[in-house]
């Protein structure tokens, strides 16, 4: 995958929190202050890179992380809006993704976790941040849960 700029449709908090992870290899941006979208304290984030299935261009956003085995899981919440994210609509199209964890820099394969598999890991992630669970209230479609099972 070819390296991305920061896309100019971000706000400027994730801008900054992308640019500040890149420039140190996540030394500065790994952990993200949760307060500043409703949760508490500090958890941590990788840098997801998909490739996005209209333009060809490579989009890469800082998601909230939990780990499953060797495992990484996020979820595509979008704060409960009606539609899902536009990083999880290119994962679907190609789950072929780059990801970035501190300084360690990967291919991986993401899928859908269902059934079992999301009954386990919802609450995992709803307890490393809690609005979650809010986001879920707020839309009728079911945020969903990704794997990132390094290739």
């Amino acid at each position: 995958m070819a390296e991305s700029s920061s896309s100019s449709e971000l706000p400027g908090w994730i801008k900054d929190h992308l640019s500040r992870y890149l420039a140190t290899n996540g030394e500065d941006g790994y952990l993200w202050d949760a307060s500043l979208g409703g949760g508490t304290g500090m958890v941590p984030t990788l840098l997801l890179s998909t490739v996005g299935r209209k333009s060809g261009r490579v989009l890469t956003l800082p998601l909230i992380f939990g780990q499953s085995g060797p495992d990484y899981v996020v979820v595509a919440s979008k704060g409960g809006a009606p539609a899902h994210p536009a990083w999880y609509l290119n994962l679907e199209a190609n789950p072929e993704v780059q990801v970035q964890v501190k300084a360690d820099k990967f291919t991986a394969r993401a899928h859908t976790a269902t059934g079992a598999e999301r009954a386990t890991l919802w609450p995992k992630m709803v307890e490393i941040y809690a609005p979650y669970a809010d986001y879920q209230k707020k839309t009728d479609r079911q945020i969903p849960v990704v794997v990132l099972q390094r290739a």
